[in-house]
């Protein structure tokens, strides 16, 4: 028998359809869904759509981590809709303040060997205990809830041999900087990440999933772990060592790319304000003086990462100029840094404790000042995405962290020895903690009703695919546009998830902020209009907002140089045609205001044939490819898998 990667084994285990050839389309299997609250709310609106009696996987979660801010009733409102819609559907319900959907999920539910399909682009974090764990927009995980399969292109496996032990003051967050160094945020476009070598006995199970967590900002389909005695340990530790077991590559297996990441020479790394990708070392810029330290999140969850900063800050007072804000994690993290003793260093040191979530992360509160560094162990600070329009957010470790907040300054945390005179602290993981599970609400099904607030509105219902187009451009854009760029983030907008007519008035906001006036004047005049961007275009978030916001204003297609995967899977879903130039330089060609005009659109997607674009009142074509499945075709020309679904 061939010998197999720890990847191709779950691929093998969970596959359904489709071969596993790099490129072509898969179906998988999907054991367990997770969705969170910003994205979960539309997924149970799908479900009603469905008619969905029980979720089919073996375990789904709701999670409220999101929209935790209750400025006025939306968000409240979306909670309560949530938790009736847990119970309708047989869902865990996890309540407000119990934590991430990615940490919760790790410490509960999560298994090795099982696949888990979320609507959060950092679900990946679960491949750090032996799951095959993707995120991907809400209409994939609606449909996998429904017993469906979730269908990908079958990734290029990426091998990443980790050799030596990190050094004093270093930590799994720059390991996975490192990466982010050498690949930037296309690096892993297409591969999962997989991680071997004798440097992972070095690794807990936690500093795993802060490395799995961000393959997602190198744009992988996931990353991978083996199952091996310290995942058994953590699964101990959370006393469900019985659900343990072993996943490791066979003697000898392959990879489609290989490389090695020597720990030992690892060395503090920051990412620069603007993307996750743009990554240097924090020695580079030290001396910048920082505002604002922010430390949690799902990039750094574990005990471990909170303890460490406590023990740096221990007996010690945060500079002046420091808001010093801490995240914790989950209400199991917060509960055992308790018992640890550990809550209390931070809180005398000057820390502002908030509700276990992922809060300024995703803009929901701890918005920096105007024109200030805000330093965040955070996962992803795409322009604006803060709350603050100009924000200066660097991403970097707990003790990188730790360093600013007691220097007001860029610090490299070794610095600490000499400067102030503090020993590297020592984590030894405990045998034992404090399990927290009263927090979870048990599934139930049944005909529970469900609580529409105000603020819960229907989805809306779209038309087919015309056979010709005659549309604008109302926007050109360039390379790795982000979803905070097509649908801004922050405490504004999150709570009109569930509102798309509201939400849809934010679409391109943070990129052109009269894009919304602009498309609904467009819409005296012509049956809707396109966009056109660089490489990368929709990198980021899962969030199915970005395509379907656009959608309800008219957008019929886009044309870009290339597509990060779960935004063009998004497109698709909601029947926006995903165009690729086929000379990248027609991009120069092209200006916001043409027209362009399609003609024979159904026959072209249906046998999957290019496509002419014309340039009306000038003489300009432009030659548009797309690679789609057939079953893609089928979503594309019904104008939606809601439309196909309700077709069938």
């Amino acid at each position: 028998m061939k010998t197999q990667n720890v990847s191709q084994k779950l691929i093998s285990a969970h596959l359904i359809s489709g071969e596993m050839i790099p490129g072509t389309e898969i179906g998988l299997k999907i054991d367990q869904v997770l969705l969170q609250d910003a994205t979960g709310t539309l997924v149970m609106l799908e479900l009603e759509a469905f008619n969905l009696k029980k979720a089919k996987p073996e375990i789904a979660v709701q999670y409220v981590d999101h929209n935790l801010l209750q400025t006025d009733y939306k968000n409240m409102d979306d909670h309560l809709f949530l938790q009736s819609a847990a119970a309708r559907f047989g869902f865990w319900f996890s309540r407000t303040g119990n934590g991430i959907s990615h940490v919760v999920h790790m410490e509960r539910f999560g298994r090795p060997g099982k696949t888990l399909l979320g609507s959060d682009s950092h679900t990946p974090a679960g491949g750090g205990i032996g799951m095959l764990a993707i995120g991907t927009g809400g209409l994939d995980v609606a449909l996998a809830a429904a017993g469906e399969p979730y269908y990908v292109k079958m990734p290029k496996i990426m091998g990443i041999k980790l050799i030596g032990k990190l050094p004093d003051w270093v930590s799994a967050k720059d390991v996975v900087l490192e990466m982010l160094r050498r690949y930037d945020v296309t690096g892993g476009r297409g591969y999962i990440l997989e991680y071997y070598g004798p440097g992972l006995k070095t690794l807990s199970a936690w500093d795993r999933h802060v490395i799995a967590n961000m393959g997602t900002e190198l744009g992988a389909t996931t990353s991978v772990f083996p199952s091996d005695e310290i995942t058994r340990e953590f699964l101990k530790q959370e006393e469900r060592e019985d659900q343990w077991i072993n996943l490791e590559a066979d003697s000898g297996a392959t990879y489609d790319k290989e490389i090695e990441i020597n720990l030992s020479a690892v060395e503090p790394l920051i990412a620069l304000p603007g993307s996750p990708g743009d990554v240097v070392t924090v020695r580079e810029v030290s001396g910048l003086t920082v505002n604002q330290v922010v430390i949690g999140s799902s990039a750094n969850p574990g005990l471990r990462d909170f303890w460490i900063v406590s023990q740096i800050v221990k007996g010690k007072a945060v500079s002046p100029e420091i808001s010093f804000d801490v995240n914790p994690s989950s209400r199991q993290v917060l509960e055992n840094l308790m018992e640890m003793g550990a809550l209390g260093p931070l809180i005398a040191a000057g820390a502002r404790l908030h509700q276990s979530g992922c809060m300024g992360c995703i803009g929901m509160g701890q918005a920096p000042a105007t024109n200030t560094i805000s330093l965040r162990t955070m996962p992803r600070n795409f322009p604006g995405r803060s709350g603050t329009l100009d924000d200066k957010i660097y991403l970097c470790s707990p003790e990188t962290a730790a360093a600013a907040a007691l220097t007001g300054k860029i610090t490299d945390p070794r610095d600490l020895e000499t400067i102030l005179n503090i020993s590297y602290p020592q984590w030894k993981e405990p045998a034992k903690i404090k399990i927290i599970k009263e927090m979870l609400i048990d599934p139930n099904g049944g005909t529970t009703e469900l609580i529409k607030g105000p603020n819960i509105k229907t989805l809306p219902l779209f038309d087919e695919l015309p056979d010709t187009l005659e549309v604008p451009i109302l926007l050109k854009m360039g390379d790795d546009i982000s979803t905070d760029g097509i649908l801004k983030a922050g405490a504004e907008v999150l709570p009109l998830r569930s509102n798309i007519p509201e939400i849809s008035k934010y679409s391109y906001y943070a990129i052109d902020p009269t894009f919304y006036d602009r498309a609904i004047e467009n819409q005296k005049e012509y049956e809707g209009y396109c966009v056109i961007a660089g490489d990368n275009f929709a990198q980021g978030s899962s969030r199915e907002h970005a395509a379907l916001a656009p959608k309800y204003l008219g957008q019929k297609f886009s044309i870009a140089k290339s597509y990060a995967r779960i935004g063009w899977q998004n497109l698709i879903n909601f029947g926006i045609i995903p165009f690729e130039f086929k000379n990248a330089a027609d991009w120069n060609k092209l200006e916001q205001g043409d027209i362009l005009r399609i003609e024979g659109l159904k026959a072209a997607i249906k046998n999957n044939d290019s496509i002419t674009a014309t340039v009306a009142g000038k003489d300009i074509k432009i030659i548009l490819t797309y690679t789609i499945s057939e079953r893609q075709a089928e979503i594309i020309l019904k104008g939606g898998v809601i439309n196909l679904v309700k077709h069938k």
